[in-house]
Formats: structure tokens, C-alpha cells, sequence
């Protein structure tokens, strides 16, 4: 089974699992990938058609879970009526990889890995979505994704392009890739989606202590010596788990919400 490394939730997020590269550098190539970029000018548009293309190659060369198998029919329940959410249109897949983890990409794509549906029941499972779709809603993944195509895959070569960008190829899908995987949100971001997912769930009658409870099993997951290599890079890029099972657990308790029972 192939195994892939995302940010998840960002925050817990498209939690930032570092790739590490080598260079050899050379301050001319430098200096004229920085030129090419910065004459690239991306609308929002042509991110968005890039990043469809980014999660066709993604799909391409991962492990979706198909319509029949147990986890995809789950996701499928907990996320019923809301492709079109918010003005939003939303697609929803699983990946049969053991990563606790998940991402949304600028084009609507939220990909949920199945290590995190099987150490989160559906209510926080939807809290972790909700927060997803949150960084798409508030433009944070588009940003994003345009820097990261900015500073890998369209680099090179769109200077002869007239400072136009063309086709990925797969070898750029692959640079991308460890670009996207790189990226982090801000704290004011973290919070935003953290907010959008408590209202999410609020919205579809859940009780919104769920979204504390969810990086509560984060944490959880974060002890186990099995994973303890993995959880713990992600929790070191999220040093404010705590403080943000705090914030949202006060502000389910100030408005009538209990602590559900585990």
C-alpha cells in the first residue's frame, strides 16, 4: 500500500509533514527561476485549473477508496449535501492510506485519509472536514496553491512562454506536490478554519464540541509509540493543539453545549 504525507487540517492540514530536499545551488538558475515566476500572473481562475489538474494526478497516484468499500460509503453519509455547501462546490474521497490526515485543495477537493477515520468517530471526522473546507472558503488554499506553484512547478520555462504558464507535466505535478506538502497556514488562518468548522457542525445539528474532542484524539494518536515518529512531526508543526481544544471547548460550554461522552 502506498503511503503519502499531507498537511492535515492544516491546522491539525492541505499539519504540515516537512519534505526535506537537497540542492545543488546555482545563482543563476536562481535568479532566473525567481525572474519567470514573478512574471507568471496567475487569476483566480487559472489556480483553480491548476489545482483540478494537481488532484487529477493526485487521485491518479493514490489509493481512493472505491464506491463499494466501507470508508468511502461512510464519507459519503457524513458529507451528504454538502457538495454544494456555502456557495462552495465540493468534492469527497478517501484515501486507503494509514496517514492520520486530511486536506481540501483550492478547486474544492477535500481527501480524507483513512488512518484518520479510524481513530475519529463520523462527529469529529465532519469537525476535521468542516475545517477543510473552511481554508477553501476563506481563500486560504487558493493562496496557497498559488504559491506553490509559483516557487515550484511553474518556475521553469514560463519565460519563453511569454511569462504565460502551460501544462504540468508529471514530473512538475510531483514538484508541486512536495511544494503543497510544505506549505502552512498562519495561526489567524488555523483559527478562522477552526471557527468555520465549529459552525459547520452547528449547522448540520452536531453538537460542536466534536471539533475539540477531534484534536483531543489528535493528541491521543501523538502518545502512541507506533506512530510516534510520524504524530509527532505533525504535532511539532501544531505547537497550539492544547490552546485550541481549549478555545473551542469554552466556546461550546458558554453556549449550552456538553461534553459528549466518549
Amino acid at each position: 500500500m502506498k503511503t503519502i504525507q499531507f498537511t492535515f487540517f492544516s491546522m491539525l492540514a492541505l499539519m504540515c509533514l516537512h519534505a526535506q530536499a537537497q540542492f545543488k545551488v546555482n545563482t543563476k538558475s536562481i535568479k532566473a527561476a525567481t525572474t519567470a515566476a514573478k512574471a507568471v500572473t496567475l487569476s483566480d481562475d487559472e489556480v483553480i485549473g491548476y489545482a483540478k489538474e494537481y488532484m487529477v494526478w493526485m487521485d491518479e497516484n493514490n489509493p481512493v477508496a472505491p464506491d463499494d468499500d466501507e470508508l468511502a460509503q461512510r464519507l459519503a453519509k457524513l458529507t451528504s449535501g454538502l457538495t454544494d455547501y456555502d456557495g462552495l462546490n465540493l468534492n469527497f474521497k478517501v484515501y486507503l492510506v494509514r496517514d492520520v490526515n486530511a486536506f481540501a485543495c483550492a478547486d474544492g477537493s477535500v481527501r480524507v485519509c483513512a488512518g484518520l477515520m479510524q481513530v475519529m468517530d463520523d462527529n469529529e471526522v465532519l469537525g476535521v472536514i468542516g475545517h477543510e473546507i473552511g481554508h477553501v472558503k476563506n481563500k486560504d488554499s487558493k493562496d496557497a496553491f498559488r504559491t506553490a506553484l509559483l516557487s515550484s512547478a511553474l518556475k521553469d520555462g514560463v519565460g519563453s512562454q511569454g511569462g504565460t504558464a502551460g501544462a504540468l507535466s508529471d514530473s512538475k505535478l510531483g514538484e508541486l506536490g512536495t511544494a503543497v506538502a510544505n506549505s502552512s497556514f498562519s495561526r489567524s488562518q488555523e483559527s478562522a478554519a477552526d471557527l468555520y468548522g465549529y459552525a459547520l457542525l452547528r449547522a448540520q445539528d452536531v453538537n460542536p464540541w466534536y471539533m475539540a474532542t477531534a484534536f483531543e484524539s489528535l493528541a491521543e494518536q501523538s502518545e502512541g509509540a507506533e506512530k510516534a515518529s510520524t504524530m509527532q512531526r505533525l504535532m511539532s508543526s501544531h505547537p497550539d493543539t492544547e490552546k485550541r481544544i481549549k478555545v473551542m471547548s469554552e466556546k461550546a460550554t458558554k453556549e449550552g453545549f456538553e461534553k459528549p461522552a466518549k
